[in-house]
């Protein structure tokens, strides 16, 4: 696999890292864990990020007519607007460090993804998908987006533009999990190469609680309770259906899990930060544990994988 043909998808790498580097920020506050464990994989993260950000623009530049191929397939083109969710996602990551390389991620991050959203929900409501293309991957633009955007907006104070954002994502979640779930239920089963793009399923929800629970910390409504009780069923049937995803080889489709999972974890940890007891702190705890075991599964897959593309054919 070349450098400069590097899949949009591969941008599901950063959101996961970045997830769990917030995660073990979250658990120094909680459990007085070492500090520079997250730092070290928020920075790696960023890494990641350059790379794969040079990468994206050296293809459009080399390879014009992938962006072309990328944007028209029904599933791949979700994955484009991955670029800037991971952009956005590195803002509370960086702030503590440069106010300026924090908001330089907001405003990139900010108008590639609402220009993008634009652009694909005009083309969504035009018609013509097929049926099968009825994928949790609608999620990334819409609600990933949408919520990243919340949370960059909250790490940088911008209260009432992140409550704006957080209500797209919410809105545009319910909107969009009734028309997957029909696809599930109504139509043909998901091919074995695609299948792991079901991880995504456990995202929006904790995603949503983590953006919420950034813009207004504090006391917890119900309905924090209630999207977080609506992320762990998701959590539980994703692990159910372990045996049906894994019939198909390893691919960076596999990441799709990373950012569910890392959020869920931090979602709970924000829930007990703010004030959650009883069966919430040793739900965390796992959901802590299950993050970090995801995550290094995935590394050492990755690195397995992309040793295996590069041997020369």
């Amino acid at each position: 696999m070349r450098f400069d043909r590097l899949p949009s998808s591969f941008f599901s790498i950063v959101l996961g890292l970045v997830g769990l580097g917030g995660v073990w920020r979250l658990a120094t506050r909680l459990w007085g864990v070492p500090a520079p464990v997250g730092e070290a994989i928020i920075a790696l993260s960023c890494v990641i990020w350059v790379v794969l950000a040079v990468a994206f623009v050296l293809r459009h530049l080399r390879h014009p007519d992938d962006l072309a191929a990328e944007l028209a397939h029904p599933i791949q083109c979700c994955f484009w607007g991955l670029a800037f969710v991971a952009t956005l996602l590195l803002v509370p990551g960086v702030r503590p460090y440069s106010m300026a390389a924090a908001w330089a991620f907001f405003a990139v991050g900010i108008v590639g993804h609402v220009g993008f959203v634009i652009w694909r929900v005009g083309s969504l409501w035009q018609g013509g998908r097929p049926a099968e293309a009825m994928t949790p991957v609608l999620y990334l633009p819409l609600v990933a987006g949408n919520f990243a955007s919340a949370i960059a907006c909250a790490s940088l104070g911008l209260h009432d533009l992140g409550l704006l954002f957080l209500g797209a994502g919410l809105f545009s979640w319910l909107a969009i999990e009734s028309t997957v779930w029909m696809r599930l239920f109504a139509h043909e089963s998901m091919a074995p190469a695609v299948r792991p793009l079901l991880g995504i399923q456990l995202a929006p929800s904790v995603v949503g609680l983590v953006a919420y629970l950034s813009l207004q910390p504090g006391p917890l409504p119900v309905f924090a309770y209630a999207l977080m009780g609506y992320g762990l069923l998701q959590y539980l049937v994703l692990l159910r259906l372990m045996p049906w995803f894994a019939v198909s080889w390893f691919s960076p489709a596999w990441w799709a899990f990373s950012f569910g999972v890392t959020a869920a974890a931090g979602a709970a940890m924000l829930m007990v930060i703010n004030g959650a007891g009883g069966v919430m702190i040793p739900i965390s705890v796992v959901l802590f544990g299950l993050a970090n075991v995801a995550i290094l599964i995935l590394a050492v897959a990755t690195v397995r994988f992309v040793a295996r593309e590069a041997r020369p054919q």
